[in-house]
């Protein structure tokens, strides 16, 4: 059941990519951040209310467990390591095109693969070492590839960017199988709706003070703000993405190295868009990119199971 709902997440996550190129393309980064961050906040907080009003049943699926002030500050820090990993990975998104970055964005499993390794003691496998070398190779050729469009991986700023945020999606979601693992697995043991609950609403505090503190006063000289429709499908398509990938996690069979990979398929969802949506450019050499990231992804997932 978990690998489905891993595969369901990363067709989510698709769209998810797809709604956020939509709504930077020409338009503020961090007010956009915000409303993001708002809207999943406005999506759990019902859960949040109700569950402690007694309005949810405990055994619902859908029950926000009362979690302790330590347990707090753990969801804190989950936070924060998103919301940095988000603002790199929106600013980059705005100046990249989508093909380049969902393939870039695919290679987190080998980040994650190698965390899993040291944090967790999974030993690699000839599979996965396969996968480790294709998906190393797949970043080579997309740098190839982005030369082609002027997007030197070596020397440009938003590639960098961009990876930054792939380091921290892969440290984040170690640290969520961490949150989910029962206690007697070293884990925290947390409800996966509290932390998806609680985590939202942090975030949106978060930004909220950066959007006054940082963007408002200087809004006048900076690239304007403008309402898009697809702003809020950023939010209904992550919030759902979110909440598939979590129940996935609450399984004890779930391996975060395969979920994590399997995520990343993502990557096929938001290819298509960018080339038949927003017809970006040297489809031709990124198709042959992307092949050697699902290479890597398949070698990983054989190695995993």
């Amino acid at each position: 059941m978990w690998i489905a709902l891993a595969f369901i997440s990363a067709a989510l996550l698709g769209f998810y990519d797809a709604s956020k190129k939509s709504s930077l393309r020409d338009n503020a980064v961090i007010p956009i951040l915000f409303l993001n961050t708002l809207f999943c906040a406005c999506l759990m907080a019902p859960f949040i209310i109700m569950s402690a009003c007694g309005g949810i049943d405990p055994a619902s699926d859908f029950f926000v467990a009362p979690i302790s002030a330590a347990q707090h500050r753990l969801i804190l820090l989950k936070s924060l390591i998103v919301l940095s990993s988000w603002l790199l990975g929106y600013i980059a998104i705005k100046h990249l095109p989508l093909t380049i970055v969902g393939s870039v964005n695919a290679t987190r499993p080998v980040l994650t693969i190698v965390g899993a390794l040291l944090v967790f003691g999974e030993d690699l496998n000839a599979w996965q070492w396969a996968g480790v070398i294709l998906g190393a190779l797949s970043f080579y050729l997309m740098s190839r590839s982005g030369s082609k469009e002027g997007i030197r991986f070596s020397h440009n700023l938003w590639i960098y960017l961009l990876v930054g945020a792939a380091v921290l999606g892969a440290v984040s979601g170690l640290y969520d199988k961490h949150l989910m693992a029962p206690p007697e697995r070293g884990g925290a043991g947390l409800n996966r709706m509290a932390v998806q609950g609680w985590y939202n609403i942090y975030q949106c505090a978060m930004m909220g003070l950066m959007l006054m503190l940082i963007w408002w006063p200087k809004r006048k000289k900076s690239t304007p703000f403008r309402w898009k429709h697809s702003i809020l499908l950023i939010s209904l398509f992550l919030t759902a993405a979110d909440f598939v990938y979590f129940y996935a996690l609450t399984d004890p069979d779930a391996m975060i190295s395969v979920v994590s990979m399997v995520r990343r398929g993502s990557v096929l969802v938001s290819f298509s868009i960018g080339a038949l949506i927003f017809k970006e450019k040297n489809l031709k050499s990124k198709t042959v990119d992307l092949l050697f990231v699902v290479l890597s992804m398949i070698c990983l997932w054989i190695g995993s199971n």
